[in-house]
């Protein structure tokens, strides 16, 4: 019963009938192109990384936005059909090799992460709650450790336990952070994006 209401609220959402009307891969494409409207993310001919891309919303969007010029990295543990300009690793993004092939494709500076990662969902919440703020920080660190000191970084995280602390991690490492819940994203769902722009410098410790 639960999964033929869901069925039935899926196939009756605006946005999916959107998505199929305009070619989109996923409802999802439209929660990025709001965000994107709002705080003008996507630049023409910027590098962008996709982390948990699949089946493609996102970084179909970003494509169109970016032009010929650009380009994408975008990885997932599962499949994704070939999208122009974008090159596809299909792994496991927590695990080293996954994360090194993704840096080796990169081959250099992001200007954009976006994140949509999400845990498979277990139905025990603080489980799931735990896996999504996990998931959350990783997509940090990498934005971190790869995007220009003008980049910008949009991860995808669950409101709940860890939330407050991973906003924190965030101030700490960038300029300017907002919080940020598309019209796309359902209301019932405890999604928001953290939206990071401007990296603050790296400041060393004293040498002991």
């Amino acid at each position: 019963m639960a999964r033929n209401r869901w069925m039935a609220e899926h196939f009756s959402d605006p946005y999916v009938k959107r998505a199929q009307a305009e070619g989109y891969r996923s409802r999802a494409a439209f929660k990025l192109q709001e965000i994107d409207a709002q705080d003008r993310l996507i630049r023409p001919d910027s590098t962008i990384v996709d982390l948990g891309s699949a089946p493609g919303g996102f970084s179909q969007y970003a494509a169109k936005r970016i032009g010929p010029g650009g380009r994408i990295v975008a990885v997932d543990l599962l499949p994704m059909d070939p999208l122009p300009g974008v090159t596809f690793i299909q792994g496991d993004f927590s695990e080293s090799d996954c994360y090194a092939e993704v840096r080796a494709a990169l081959g250099g500076h992001a200007d954009l992460v976006i994140s949509d990662m999400a845990p498979n969902i277990s139905g025990v919440a603080p489980a799931d709650q735990a896996r999504s703020v996990g998931l959350a920080e990783m997509a940090l660190d990498f934005a971190a450790s790869c995007l220009t000191r003008e980049g910008s970084c949009l991860i995808k995280v669950f409101q709940g336990a860890g939330f407050t602390e991973l906003l924190a991690d965030m101030r700490r490492r960038f300029q300017r952070v907002a919080t940020r819940k598309p019209p796309a994203s359902r209301p019932r769902s405890p999604e928001v994006y953290l939206l990071g722009t401007g990296l603050r410098p790296v400041v060393s410790g004293p040498e002991s």
